[in-house]
């Protein structure tokens, strides 16, 4: 059974089913993916999303993210939220540069912690 995060994800990256946009083998390979390769997909589509100027879908993957942050560990949560809300005020702003930076060192980082690369 997939989870909520697995079927965001899935419809995030590819489309919503019902709409037919979304091939059944890719929705099984979004469903099978670590909670960790979520999170790092969700910054490649941010990274994609932001070469394509498209402001619309940068904001909705930072919603998606703040909304995955587990505030039982506040203090780095707490911090993760707020350096989201930087970039959204990034892109809004059209600081595409800075977006692009600080997106990209999140994900190197997670990519490097948790072994994805």
């Amino acid at each position: 059974m997939a989870t909520m995060q697995q079927q965001i994800a899935a419809s995030k990256a590819y489309g919503s089913r019902e709409k037919g946009k979304v091939p059944a083998y890719l929705e099984q390979e979004v469903l099978s993916w670590s909670k960790e390769k979520i999170i790092l997909k969700m910054y490649d589509l941010f990274l994609v999303s932001l070469k394509r100027n498209d402001v619309a879908k940068m904001s909705r993957v930072l919603v998606e993210l703040m909304a995955a942050l587990n505030f039982d560990y506040e203090e780095t949560a707490t911090r993760l939220y707020r350096l989201y809300e930087y970039v959204q005020r990034c892109i809004f702003q059209r600081k595409f540069e800075e977006a692009q930076h600080i997106v990209s060192e999140l994900r190197a980082s997670w990519a490097k912690a948790y072994n994805l690369d």
